[in-house]
């Protein structure tokens, strides 16, 4: 620059180059200094707005992208970065306005299509999410990772046209090395933990490298507390904090310091605030970038960092590319590897993941010696006496159920249910309500295989406390395959709900099978269709056996250790230790077996 300090294409090249080596600060520096030469150069203003929004200063790189606009009102690209930009900021609203303009601009914006249908998707309106995501394909076929995504959105409307077909694509495309879907929409899709692994490896290279130019973390020595931090969006009313809250509390303070890193929402909700009490720190880490983030948990000393998202709305897999602590661990969020080799360890049990199906997962097996889900001794439930008409249940008859989400529910699996209420006279299926093409779609299958859609009840949204009451009215819950219930089982069986599931080769696939073998009936474990459908038709039609198998499970519950939430956090505990001292003795990461 000392040749020609005036030159603002120069100031603005060395900010591109700085930008590609990850030396973003000095990059916004360079742009500053060709938009005080220019201030009408729109490209500066938009590459200046994209280093800031890498490190995570959205309200910043939005005013970049005004100015650009304003430059240029009719810059595409602007309007599309302004979308990325609103929706981080949560002004979906805006932000879905913005994308429609960049489409006004340039209808063949493929990325445009496909942000507007993540804004959409987030909002559950999945067919117009579904019609954006199929318009940039039609546009760029090889879009990363949206082939996965409309699947996914197709999954939640029970749209299974060519599914049998799409998935074999997009496992044939994976084999190939090709990154056409992100690997959460995998897990609902597909029983292959190969195909799970190579999914996850592609989408953590692409979206996710392992941070160039970052330091090794110094070794420390030994100390009496183990530094443990926890990462999640979902310190709050959400499925995750429902199962660990207890666990965090239960925690040794005496030989563990817990820092929570929060980077979802703030909701103010009672699980907000009881995650907010169980730990040492708690520190709200949103508007931090990953870099910033991992610096923070560097500076902190952690020893341990556990990522309860993985691959799951919301996470933030690029903080521990930088390495936020000498131990990383999955646990939780996600049920399958990370693909990343900057996590190290996977909580898991030998019902989940059998010593010869090791080889799926990069990272390495800690078996936590009853199961791998923790749970709350007690939960708060509605104590409303509640008729079955009030649920919108037929006065009799058998009620067999299945709250999963929609996306786990595929065309083999509701076809199966369909075959078993056929052979059950009077039987119905109860199902959450979903939204309103999902119901019509499972109807028109209903009706096309002979069955009165009448039989389909679909039950409302209600607080969890509610919710579980109401399991009390259902005599046998239906398990979806290949993505099996997770908070749902042990919610089903909290309640005394007997669960017929069919185990398989994913993690996924097994975690209901695992609860199963926990709380004493590992009766209820199928492998096969075939054997799901019979047992299931066996215990509707022979009430004794249904009895027999409701009272061992009720039996069970007080001693299980699938709530015995002492008993688990001792066990993690354990695994803890078991990492730290490995790190300690300059041992590389192994498996693990806690007893």
């Amino acid at each position: 620059m000392d040749i020609a300090p005036d030159h603002a294409y120069a100031h603005y090249n060395l900010g591109l180059a700085l930008n590609k080596l990850g030396r973003l600060e000095e990059a916004i520096s360079s742009y500053a200094k060709a938009l005080a030469i220019k201030p009408d150069y729109a490209e500066a203003h938009i590459n200046r707005g994209t280093a800031l929004r890498d490190l995570n200063r959205w309200g910043e790189a939005l005013a970049n992208y005004d100015q650009a606009l304003a430059v240029r009102p009719n810059y595409a690209e602007a309007f599309y970065n302004r979308g990325l930009a609103l929706g981080q900021l949560e002004r979906p609203g805006e932000a879905l306005a913005s994308y429609a303009q960049a489409l006004a601009i340039n209808p063949g914006y493929a990325e445009a299509h496909a942000q507007r249908g993540e804004i959409l998707f987030a909002a559950s309106r999945f067919e117009e999410a579904l019609a954006g995501f199929e318009q940039a394909l039609a546009i760029t076929p090889t879009l990363d990772f949206l082939r996965g995504q409309a699947l996914y959105a197709r999954l939640y409307l029970c749209d299974w046209r060519l599914f049998d077909t799409e998935c074999e694509r997009l496992a044939e495309q994976l084999a190939q090395n090709e990154t056409v879907s992100s690997p959460f929409p995998l897990l609902a899709v597909i029983d292959a933990p190969q195909v799970h692994r190579r999914a996850a490896e592609l989408y953590a290279a692409v979206r996710y490298p392992a941070g160039h130019g970052v330091p090794e973390i110094a070794k420390r020595g030994r100390r009496e507390r183990i530094r443990i931090g926890y990462f999640s969006a979902d310190f709050r009313h959400h499925p995750m904090m429902h199962l660990m809250a207890e666990m965090l509390e239960l925690h040794d303070r005496q030989r563990f310091e817990l820092i929570a890193f929060s980077f979802g929402p703030d909701t103010g909700d009672s699980w907000r605030e009881r995650a907010a009490r169980a730990f040492d720190q708690f520190i709200d880490i949103r508007s931090l970038s990953d870099r910033e983030a991992a610096a923070l948990a560097r500076n902190l000393e952690l020893d341990l960092a556990i990522d309860l998202n993985g691959f799951t709305l919301g996470c933030r897999p690029g903080i521990f590319a930088d390495r936020a602590a000498p131990i990383q661990v999955n646990y939780m969020g996600y049920p399958g590897t990370m693909g990343a080799p900057y996590i190290d360890y996977l909580l898991a049990d030998r019902a989940l993941i059998p010593a010869d199906a090791r080889q799926h997962y990069c990272e390495k097996i800690v078996y936590l010696p009853d199961t791998y889900q923790a749970n709350c001794r007690e939960r708060e439930i509605s104590d409303q006496a509640l008729s079955r008409s009030d649920l919108g249940l037929p006065a009799s008859g058998f009620v067999f159920c299945s709250f999963n989400t929609h996306y786990k529910i595929t065309p083999d699996v509701f076809d199966s249910w369909l075959r078993i209420i056929t052979r059950v006279p009077d039987s119905v299926l109860w199902l959450l309500v979903g939204n309103q093409t999902a119901r019509l779609n499972l109807g028109k299958r209903a009706a096309q295989a002979g069955v009165d859609p009448r039989r389909l009840i679909f039950a409302a949204s209600l607080p969890v406390a509610e919710h579980l009451n109401r399991l009390r009215s259902a005599h046998l819950f239906l398990d979806t395959f290949p993505y099996t219930a997770h908070t749902t089982a042990s919610d089903a069986l909290r309640m005394g709900l007997p669960i017929v599931t069919r185990s398989g080769q994913s993690f996924a696939s097994r975690v209901a099978a695992s609860l199963l073998k926990v709380v004493g009936v590992p009766d209820l474990i199928t492998t096969t269709p075939q054997e799901y459908e019979a047992l299931a038709v066996t215990l509707a039609t022979q009430p004794e056996q249904l009895a027999a198998v409701r009272q061992r499970l009720l039996a069970n519950l007080p001693t299980c250790a699938l709530f015995g939430a002492e008993r688990f956090t001792r066990a993690i505990e354990s695994a803890y230790i078991a990492m730290y001292e490995r790190y300690q003795d300059d041992l590389s990461p192994d498996h693990i077996v806690v007893t």
